[in-house]
């Protein structure tokens, strides 16, 4: 069971990354090129979804001399991390599309929301 988040921009933002390919396991350093922001934001916005249980995060089970590098932490969201995210992200869209686009027409709901499968 998931509980619920406060959705910010910078939360919105690490999410659609993680709903780009909800089936995929993502570190740290790759969420923060796809998101742009840095470790400072990215890691305590993980540790937050995975609180809330939309995230679970397992480190990479390898031999960090042989590999030559440090053992990654991967995050990926739950299964109802999924649909939470997917629910919270669209209604964060359609609010902020619910106005007008200055012209008097209404803003058109984002393509961005229609490929997330929630409208």
């Amino acid at each position: 069971m998931v509980s619920e988040l406060r959705m910010t921009a910078a939360v919105a933002k690490v999410l659609a990354a993680f709903l780009a390919d909800p089936g995929m396991d993502r570190y740290g350093l790759d969420l923060i090129r796809v998101t742009g922001h840095p470790s400072g934001t990215l890691y305590p916005i993980l540790i937050r979804l995975q609180r809330a249980g939309w995230v679970a995060a397992h480190w990479e089970e390898i031999d960090p001399v042989a590999a030559g590098r440090p053992a990654r932490r991967y995050y990926r969201l739950t299964p109802d991390g999924t649909v939470a995210a997917r629910t919270a992200v669209a209604a964060l869209y359609e609010s902020l599309a619910s106005g007008y686009d200055g012209k008097g027409a209404v803003v058109a709901v984002p393509t961005t929301l229609r490929s997330l499968g929630s409208v």
